[in-house]
């Protein structure tokens, strides 16, 4: 497929972008998931790459999406996903970045990717990644219009091994300027036997690079942090309950003094 071609996205009503649960959920804590699908729009074919890499971790974060379903319906949290593969165009990267629209995915070339047009480029921006951040926008501002304690996590997955090393850490935060959440999560999770836990491991947040904790959760003042969870854990069902008793648990334990600091703020 030749990305140059000009092809106008349409989005079949049933695969709107956003995808929510528990929207009336009462618990403190909103949870957004970035790379939750995999979807393609039709249009666009397969990006020219096979069937096999549609379902690697360039084209979405494998697991995670039974994991925030879970802890969802465990806290009674509201959930936002985004349903559509990070290859069309990825959600937790600022619209200017190059990784935006990769050309390369790791070592994998997207040839769907290559030679769009300006106007390209803007619809698959216009059509997926704007409705998913304005919704998040949107439910934040009535969650602070109406006085309601608002603690932003956003929760990814990760691979065990990258560029041939692995990663030895089974869960990790991941933040930038807050610091009432990640300390506390780390403390709580590190009471967990056995877990090797990762502090801004094995990423860190930052402004050029991510999207949704630096415009949603640092920009409206929300105390935040992500979550990576590595993939080996949750790629099948049993990994992802076991995931979501052990986060809910684990936030449950800590929203308290959350709810607080968030009230305060």
């Amino acid at each position: 497929m030749n990305g140059a071609r000009q092809v106008a996205l349409r989005l079949d009503p049933g695969r709107v972008p956003v995808i929510e649960r528990n929207i009336g959920g009462q618990s403190a804590f909103l949870l957004v998931c970035d790379h939750y699908g995999r979807q393609i729009p039709p249009q666009l074919g397969d990006l020219g790459l096979p069937a096999d890499e549609l379902t690697r971790h360039i084209a979405w974060d494998i697991g995670i999406a039974g994991v925030a379903e879970q802890l969802s319906d465990r806290l009674g949290a509201h959930l936002i996903a985004q349903r559509y593969s990070r290859l069309v165009i990825d959600c937790n990267r600022p619209p200017t970045a190059e990784s935006s629209i990769p050309l390369v995915s790791e070592t994998t070339t997207i040839p769907g990717n290559d030679g769009l047009t300006r106007e390209q480029v803007d619809e698959r921006r216009r059509l997926i990644f704007d409705p998913y951040h304005a919704r998040i926008d949107e439910v934040i501002s009535a969650r602070l219009a109406a006085g309601r304690p608002t603690v932003l996590l956003s929760v990814h997955s990760f691979t065990p091994v990258y560029h041939g090393m692995a990663r030895p850490w089974q869960i990790g935060t991941l933040y930038h300027r807050d610091t009432v959440l990640p300390p506390l999560l780390l403390a709580e999770l590190r009471r967990e036997d056995g877990l090797v836990v990762g502090d801004n491991q094995p990423y860190a947040v930052a402004d050029g690079t991510d999207y949704s904790i630096p415009v949603h959760g640092e920009a409206r003042g929300l105390i935040n942090s992500g979550i990576e969870i590595r993939q080996d854990q949750i790629a099948e069902e049993h990994g992802q309950a076991a995931w979501a008793e052990r986060l809910a648990r684990v936030l449950t334990a800590i929203e308290p003094a959350l709810r607080d600091k968030a009230a305060v703020a």
